[in-house]
């Protein structure tokens, strides 16, 4: 049996029926598959079942859901063999109940890139132009034409801009592409350095050179994966290694980035602008200093909306389940050790 626990409580990533009946023709005769209609909630690494998903669980042996909820893992118990998120991130869901039923995890990870990517440049784009600036000047209706050309607010051409990427994965390879393809100079750090480069990266290192990635970057996108390694590793060390003037994306999870020290070095001018789409908390208090800087592009979490999205994960979901079926190796299957 099978459990499809895809309903959202955002329309946007709530399954479509067209998805269900692809996951059904995939698996078969001879298997159940019982979409749960309860609303689930797929924010951050999701991870949060309801007592319908819990009760549909007991006995399944693959799991499809927005993260796998501990409650959900210990219904399924050792019958579990497969689970699936939809979700990206999976540190809500590398659970002890989760390891003991000893299933194979995948993720969606691939699935996200594009969108994300896009969003990044745009983000890029946005910093390196002075959009920030452009944006507080029209909601205070001023012509701000002079700090344009008298050098206030500093602009640069996307051609020769210098972007470090702090990871490799999906969505930091296409970034990688975006840039490159308008002649900004790549570099990266990543945990397997000696990897092949992708095209268009210049440079790579493994991540215990974030510092020297951040001295050679007027732009530093964070798109790594959040684990107990990466927590924390954009700091103040990292941020004061930037050039003065230099911009910070993240797209990642605000658990990488020392927000006190980005804040210190916005202030003081060090970081010119920055656009996050991710915070510490979740959803972002409406007392956050963040808000109000004028040169912080505040967005919710929602990097990764995407018109393309459910033809992306029905493509992933039915290769897999055929590869299941089949008794091959499954795509994205996620190391519970390493948490991605």
């Amino acid at each position: 049996m099978a459990v499809v626990d895809l309903a959202s409580t955002r329309p946007v990533w709530s399954v479509p029926d067209a998805t269900v009946a692809a996951v059904r023709r995939a698996f078969g005769r001879g298997w159940t598959v019982r979409p749960v209609t309860a609303l689930a909630s797929s924010d951050g690494d999701g991870a949060t079942g309801s007592s319908a998903a819990i009760a549909a669980a007991v006995g399944a042996e693959v799991y499809v859901g927005w993260g796998v909820p501990p409650d959900v893992a210990k219904a399924a118990g050792t019958t579990l063999r497969w689970a699936h998120t939809a979700a990206a991130g999976v540190g809500a869901s590398i659970t002890p109940a989760l390891r003991s039923t000893g299933a194979t995890l995948t993720n969606s990870a691939g699935v996200h890139a594009e969108p994300v990517a896009d969003w990044a440049l745009a983000a890029i784009a946005f910093c390196l132009r002075g959009f920030h600036h452009a944006v507080r000047a029209q909601t205070a209706r001023h012509w701000a034409k002079a700090a344009f050309t008298d050098g206030s607010v500093p602009v640069r051409e996307l051609a020769g801009t210098r972007v470090g990427l702090l990871g490799l994965g999906g969505i930091g390879r296409a970034v990688a592409r975006r840039c490159a393809a308008l002649g900004m100079r790549v570099a990266a750090v990543r945990r397997h350095p000696r990897r092949a480069r992708p095209r268009g990266v210049t440079w790579v290192r493994g991540t215990d050179q974030l510092a020297a990635l951040a001295a050679r970057s007027d732009v530093l996108v964070l798109a790594a994966p959040h684990t107990r390694d990466t927590r924390g590793v954009v700091n103040a060390a990292v941020l004061r290694a930037l050039p003065r003037g230099a911009c910070v994306i993240n797209v990642s999870r605000g658990e990488l980035l020392d927000e006190t020290a980005l804040r210190a070095a916005l202030d003081d001018g060090h970081v010119a602008a920055c656009a996050l789409d991710v915070f510490q908390r979740e959803p972002l208090p409406a007392d956050a200093a963040w808000w109000d800087h004028p040169r912080v592009l505040v967005f919710p979490h929602a990097s990764g909306v995407s018109d393309r999205f459910w033809v992306r994960e029905t493509a992933l979901l039915v290769d897999n389940i055929r590869r299941y079926r089949d008794g091959r190796r499954l795509k994205n299957v996620v190391n519970l050790d390493l948490g991605y």
